[in-house]
């Protein structure tokens, strides 16, 4: 069975790994990270071309089934694979984390797109902490407010309205605390990517009584299959030989 695995996420990596033994795996990455970390087996970088061009690939790579573990917020590409795969009738699984949920003692924001987040700044704070990553920055230029960009890859061009921090996770709680206190932060902002490896900042804002605005994730695409840990693909892989 030839499984197409959409990646670029640590658990992505780590189903090539877990799959390679009983499935012909090639795992895609996008490409947006200039040093990403290449997991297991046959590896293809670079975008389809949209869902015309991820049909025409899935079938002239005779593939069998998708498996979706991108960015929880990688919408374009979960609707494009869901597009072309029930163009094909082809099975589809996307595999999400759990999101992080509201701790007692948490200041959170909830609001539903970069553009509403940076909207809200002024009234909560006058020094932000911005982790949401290089996608969407724009939407804050002309905020208001001072501003602390944490990436992994500088943004292109480089923003001047902002301080601009490169680092990549994992995150310990004791830096983030000393990082919040060193920029005098008082609100931060971050993505519901949940998971473990950037967690840290939302305990460093709890304990220091910060208010955090949280851009909840995009929805998924209607009757896709969805399961929330990499153990449950090779059975659901099994039963869609």
């Amino acid at each position: 069975m030839k499984v197409l695995l959409l990646g670029g996420t640590g658990e992505a990596r780590r189903l090539a790994e877990l799959l390679a033994d009983d499935f012909e795996v090639v795992s895609s990455l996008a490409g947006r990270t200039v040093d990403a970390q290449l997991p297991a087996g046959a590896v293809r970088q670079g975008g389809f071309g949209g869902v015309e061009g991820l049909t025409d690939w899935l079938t002239a790579n005779a593939v069998d089934a998708v498996v979706d573990a991108t960015h929880p917020f990688a919408a374009t590409m979960t609707a494009h694979a869901a597009a072309a795969t029930s163009a094909l009738g082809m099975p589809l699984l996307v595999v999400r984390r759990p999101g992080w949920h509201e701790q007692p003692g948490d200041r959170w924001v909830r609001v539903g797109s970069a553009e509403e987040a940076a909207g809200a700044l002024p009234s909560l704070g006058s020094r932000a902490f911005l982790t949401i990553g290089r996608q969407g920055l724009d939407a804050f230029a002309a905020a208001g407010v001072w501003m602390l960009a944490r990436c992994v890859d500088p943004p292109s061009p480089v923003p001047s309205w902002c301080e601009l921090l490169l680092d990549r996770g994992p995150y310990e709680l004791a830096g983030e605390v000393e990082l919040l206190r060193k920029w005098q932060i008082d609100v931060l902002v971050t993505k519901n990517s949940g998971g473990d490896m950037t967690s840290a900042k939302l305990t460093a804002a709890r304990e220091l009584g910060l208010p955090v605005v949280v851009i909840d994730r995009p929805p998924l695409p209607a009757g896709v299959d969805v399961v929330d840990g990499v153990d449950q693909v090779a059975q659901w892989l099994r039963e869609h030989r």
